[in-house]
Formats: C-alpha cells, structure tokens, sequence
C-alpha cells in the first residue's frame, strides 16, 4: 500500500539509524517545524515531523480537506514501518489523523505503530461540531481559532499576509474536523496514551473513551495548562512523552 517516501510530506529530525521512528502530526493549521525541534530532547527517537500540503514549503499544493483523502494520502506516500519500529504522536486534530493512520494501516494488514500517543482531543466517537468555522471569512476564521483555543502569534493577528496564509492551512484543517464522521469499528491493538491541559475543556470521560478504540491498555495523562500546554512545560511532555513509548508493557513497535 505504502510508496517511497517523498521528502515533501515528512520533515526529519537529526538522523539516529536503528532508533524507532516517531512520527509526529501537528495541529490543525499547525507545521511540522514545531514537533520536528523536538528531535533533540528525544535521543531514543528518530523523529520526523508530517508536513501536509498547502503550507510550509508547500504552499502551490492544494490543501487536503476530508480526512478520508489525507489518511489515504499519507498511507500511500509515506511507508511507515518498512524503516523498522515506530510510533504517532498527534496534537489536535493530529490526534485524530494518527489515529486513523494507524487504523487504516491495521485493516491493510500491515504494520501498525507500536504505541499511539493522542493530545488534546476526544475519542472519535465523541468529537462534536457545535459552530463550524471553517466557511468563516478570513478574519473571522483566524480570530474565532485564536479565542477558542490560542496559540496563533500575534504578528499572525496583526499582518494581513500572514493572516491569510495562515487561513489557508486553518481552513482547510477545520473543514477536516468539521465534515468528520465517526464509522464504528473494530478497536485497534495498539497501546494507547492520551495527554491532555486541565484547562482545555475537554472532559476527563472523553480523553478516557479513548479505551474503546483499542484492544490495548488506555493512559491519561494531564498536565497543568490548555489547549497548547504543550508550549508551557515542553520539556516535562517531552519526558513524559518519551516514559510513555518506553514503559515496558510493550516496545515500540512490537
């Protein structure tokens, strides 16, 4: 199913030949150089950071805005676990493009990940759309994004080129979010760990109904901040990142 890796969908950390692989799925209208820093805090890992279409150094791309076509794009582009053992790490709406990698991947018969890590967002089969914002004007689009959950610069609020082109990638990731629909499924056997920010909003029994999506145990773990605690105190994520992919119940991977 997987094809040779094209340099444009994944941006590499420092190379550690024989490490597991981590991949890392950015946020909705995130880019992969933020994950990708993370290579040097994790030297059990190589990481490589997925870097989507119609941002970044690919803006001529057109974006991808259904999941079904990314999850499909990726799977096809990218051949994860043909390197060796691997891992996801998804933040967001990450979470759920990892989530559902590992799943079509699973149902193909290949190798699955050897461990998911889903941040700051619900089960799957809680997500709800309340007020799409995706068909919002640009301005609106970008402060509607900042209110609800921060993490924009503030030169992105403030430049009206940077605001449109980061628009652009917000659109396009929210139209993901927000035509999604849940399909049940058979859950997955891999392990599962959910972080979370106490303040995000997201309720304790939605990060933990991440269990029925796996066969595997289910961690949740939270940390003090919201939506993007990850920012507040990366390195302590950072190490708890790395304890959940090395906890012994099982090694990335096998």
């Amino acid at each position: 199913m997987s094809g040779a890796v094209t340099s444009r969908w994944l941006v590499p950390g420092p190379a550690r030949p024989g490490a597991p692989r981590l991949y890392c799925f950015p946020h909705g209208g995130g880019s992969a150089a933020e994950y990708v820093r993370w290579g040097a805090a994790l030297p059990a890992f190589e990481v490589h950071a997925v870097h989507l279409p119609g941002r970044g150094a690919r803006p001529a791309e057109p974006p991808l805005t259904d999941l079904d076509s990314l999850v499909a794009a990726l799977v096809r582009a990218v051949p994860f676990g043909v390197t060796g053992p691997y891992a996801f790490f998804g933040h967001s709406l990450g979470a759920l493009v990892a989530h559902e990698v590992s799943r079509v991947l699973w149902e193909a018969g290949e190798a699955p990940p050897g461990h998911v890590v889903v941040s700051a967002f619900p089960a799957p089969s809680r997500v709800r759309v309340t007020a799409p914002v995706h068909d919002l004007p640009t301005q609106e689009l970008v402060a509607e994004v900042a209110r609800r959950h921060g993490g924009l610069p503030p030169e992105v609020l403030t430049s009206p080129a940077l605001r449109a082109l980061t628009a652009n990638a917000l659109r396009a990731d929210y139209r993901v979010l927000e035509t999604y629909a849940w399909r049940p499924g058979p859950p997955v056997p891999v392990p599962l760990t959910v972080f979370a920010g106490r303040d995000d909003g997201i309720s304790e029994a939605d990060l933990r109904a991440w269990g029925a999506h796996t066969t595997e145990p289910v961690d949740v773990r939270l940390f003090p901040g919201g939506h993007f605690y990850l920012r507040e105190d990366t390195p302590a994520v950072q190490r708890a990142l790395a304890g959940a992919l090395t906890r012994p119940r099982r090694a990335v991977g096998v």
